[in-house]
């Protein structure tokens, strides 16, 4: 059985008021990226194509630092990323899926899907994610634009 059948997962959903495209930058440009994704300023770096690598040094609100990598899994622009998270101690990258479908021209839903082996690496994710989508959807309501 796969690791998905097997595995803890989530998936978040919400309605973005922006066009896809801008939705893809905020994700895809790393300015843009750090702020929003609690990343410390000028540690953002991404190529963004598949196979490209990632890596980031993220802020908790307590103010821990931590670094992340990772490399994209797959790239469809303005419609989709799946990007792979390199975890310590695990041989194969953890891997979520970013989709955004456009409605009318103003809006995008933005759909979040992780499938973790425990429980609580998903419950440590999904609060994760939450806190990542409610950065986004506060960068760009306050007017983040191309």
């Amino acid at each position: 059985m796969s690791t998905e059948q097997n595995g803890f997962s989530y998936t978040l959903t919400r309605t973005l008021d922006a066009p896809a495209a801008q939705v893809w930058q905020a994700w895809t440009i790393p300015d843009q990226y750090a702020q929003w994704a609690y990343a410390v300023p000028g540690t953002v770096e991404m190529d963004v194509r598949p196979g490209g690598a990632w890596k980031a040094t993220m802020r908790t609100p307590e103010g821990a630092e931590f670094p992340l990598t990772g490399s994209y899994i797959e790239v469809a622009e303005h419609r989709a990323l799946t990007i792979g998270m390199d975890v310590p101690g695990r041989p194969d990258p953890a891997t979520m899926t970013v989709e955004l479908t456009e409605q009318g021209p103003r809006n995008t839903v933005i759909t979040l899907h992780q499938t973790c082996d425990t429980k609580e690496e998903r419950d440590g994710a999904e609060q994760g994610s939450n806190m990542l989508l409610d950065g986004l959807t506060g960068f760009l309501s306050d007017g983040a634009k191309d």
